[in-house]
């Protein structure tokens, strides 16, 4: 069952909305500010997020910039705002899609279907092609876990590896320490955002070249990314 998050201050939309959705079979929650939206969009799963713009606490454009550092949730906004502006701004903000107020209920639950579908050919693509995640000369082959640059074996320990694999799948994707430090040392790790840095030392030791610019970027203040 997909789950939706529906983050939308005006209450009489926000319960019309979500009772279309739960008779659709979509599981649901409303959030009525954009500041507990973020927090239930990064600390819960959900599948989409429809998000208003004129929200109390934080506005919505906010709302999608502070998630895309965190999480790439597919997030449609819903808001009167239809300047070409306005709609420019959103996609630039993270956001999949875009439905100006007043919609058709039909609409949105059209464009719910197609973004979902959207969601499952890329799963279904990436999940074919994931046993070997590749770098530039750099390749991790899943299964046996052995990493490569160019025909040279690179010898790293679990959490050297599974830092590095979790870059290579994120190729372009600033992740910040924090993330990095939930998804390679896990939510309930006791260790500190500082541990990325000196294991991103421990990685550019053995992957990079003496004569070449390191393969991980650091982005000053948030974290660090691969780019292509």
């Amino acid at each position: 069952m997909s789950r939706i998050l529906i983050v939308e201050d005006e209450k009489s939309l926000s319960r019309f909305v979500e009772l279309e959705l739960k008779h659709e079979g979509y599981e649901t929650k409303v959030a009525v500010n954009g500041r507990d939206g973020l927090d239930d969009a990064i600390n819960e799963d959900f599948d989409i997020i429809l998000l208003d713009l004129m929200l109390p606490k934080l506005n919505g454009m906010e709302v999608a910039r502070r998630l895309r550092e965190k999480k790439n949730t597919p997030i449609i906004i819903m808001t009167a705002r239809d300047s070409v502006i306005d709609r420019v701004s959103g996609f630039d903000h993270g956001a999949d899609d875009y439905i100006v107020k007043p919609f058709a209920i039909e609409e949105l639950l059209a464009r719910v279907r197609a973004l979902l579908r959207r969601i499952n050919i890329e799963g279904d693509e990436k999940t074919e092609n994931q046993k070997v995640v590749h770098f530039k000369d750099i390749t991790v082959e899943k299964e046996s876990r052995i990493v490569k640059r160019g025909e040279d074996i690179i010898d790293l320990t679990k959490r050297e590896y599974e830092l590095l694999l979790t870059l290579m799948e994120n190729v372009n994707v600033v992740l910040a320490r924090d993330v990095l430090l939930n998804q390679v040392w896990g939510y309930d790790s006791n260790a500190e955002t500082n541990v990325v840095d000196v294991y991103v030392r421990y990685l550019r030791n053995k992957i990079d070249r003496s004569d070449q610019k390191s393969y991980i970027q650091t982005v000053r203040g948030t974290g660090y990314v691969m780019r292509s």
